[in-house]
């Protein structure tokens, strides 16, 4: 009797992961959009809970988290867009203006810098970013409605996903399933929460140097600073640098010594002395040289759904050898005492 239950159990798992492989083969197109939207349910649930604690209908509570989540990616995406949109010809002819080389030297040593072609290859690069984009738009705005709509219900029944896995996993192991629960909500908090403050912070700070420094496209280069932000390690500086660069290019000096002065400490500095002390309690305490790594392997191996899903495996697999090393001894400990009786 027993066997026979054994035996239908493995068919049973055997059945869920061809279906599942199936699944993800056919819904290929979409699975980026599933996965961020199950890790934003995950980060957005205790916002879920305290609304129903207090008294609000879990279907509303689920609307106002989703809505949370909406405005947020709307926030992230919006800004930047309609700032390139609206100052795509002052774009392109700033691109036209650059010189088509860079002279200088370096103890008594000239140097050139080609910069004519690099320009043109850039004046295409954002043309056919803008026809990329707008020929794209009906997919993006579909995909926006999944996101929500997979959002939402993820968050109405947020017991659903759990009692199943609970019931599959043996009582023995659960206390495993629950700890990597907790790493992996701790992982997606530090990086959209903890990440999502800085960058906020870092909009706002790199908006007011760049137009106290009178740069146009203030707001745009403020959004860019934001989003680089989630970047690990360079963050916001490497933007610092470029536009340092062009203004060496353009002759401005000066120019180029003060932003790369005032931008590095405020925009790429600031943010990440005042914001992320305040959050650090919360976050996964994963080494700023594993989070690189999982985040540069991610997104160079699967693209962008990696700078979610990088970062998140190497969490897990640190947990996974921590959970491992604390488990020798004990086991060891109980070799010692059979070997002893």
């Amino acid at each position: 009797m027993y066997c026979g239950m054994r035996r239908r159990q493995g068919v049973l798992v055997g059945l869920v992961a061809a279906t599942g492989l199936l699944t993800i083969v056919l819904l290929w197109s979409v699975v980026t959009t599933v996965f961020f939207a199950i890790t934003v349910a995950y980060v957005l649930y205790p916002l879920r809970r305290l609304l129903v604690e207090r008294g609000t209908h879990r279907r509303i509570a689920a609307a106002a988290a989703t809505s949370v989540a909406f405005l947020a990616v709307a926030a992230l995406i919006v800004p930047l867009l309609w700032s390139l949109y609206r100052r795509r010809d002052t774009l392109l002819a700033y691109l036209r203006t650059l010189p088509t080389s860079f002279e200088f030297e370096v103890l008594g040593m000239p140097f050139g810098f080609e910069v004519g072609s690099l320009a043109a290859t850039a004046r295409v690069a954002i043309t056919n970013l803008a026809v990329e984009v707008a020929g794209s738009a009906p997919i993006i705005g579909l995909k926006l409605f999944l996101f929500t709509l997979l959002v939402y219900a993820l968050l109405l029944r947020p017991s659903a996903a759990p009692a199943v896995v609970f019931r599959a996993v043996p009582e023995e192991y659960q206390s495993l399933v629950r700890t990597m629960h907790e790493r992996t909500r701790n992982t997606l908090y530090a990086i959209y929460v903890l990440q999502g403050a800085t960058a906020l912070g870092t909009f706002l700070i790199a908006y007011l140097v760049f137009a106290g420094l009178g740069y146009p496209g203030a707001f745009g280069l403020a959004a860019v600073a934001g989003i680089l932000q989630f970047v690990p390690v360079v963050g916001p500086s490497i933007l610092i640098a470029v536009v340092a660069a062009t203004d060496v290019v353009a002759g401005d000096l000066t120019g180029a010594a003060t932003l790369l002065v005032i931008g590095l400490v405020f925009v790429g500095f600031l943010p990440d002395a005042i914001i992320r002390p305040q959050l650090a309690p919360y976050t996964a305490d994963i080494p700023a040289s594993l989070y690189f790594i999982g985040f540069t392997g991610g997104v160079l191996s699967i693209g962008i759904v990696g700078f979610i899903a990088g970062p998140l495996v190497v969490a897990l697999f640190v947990e996974a050898v921590e959970l491992l090393t604390n488990e020798r001894p004990t086991v060891q400990r109980q070799l010692d005492s059979e070997h002893t009786e």
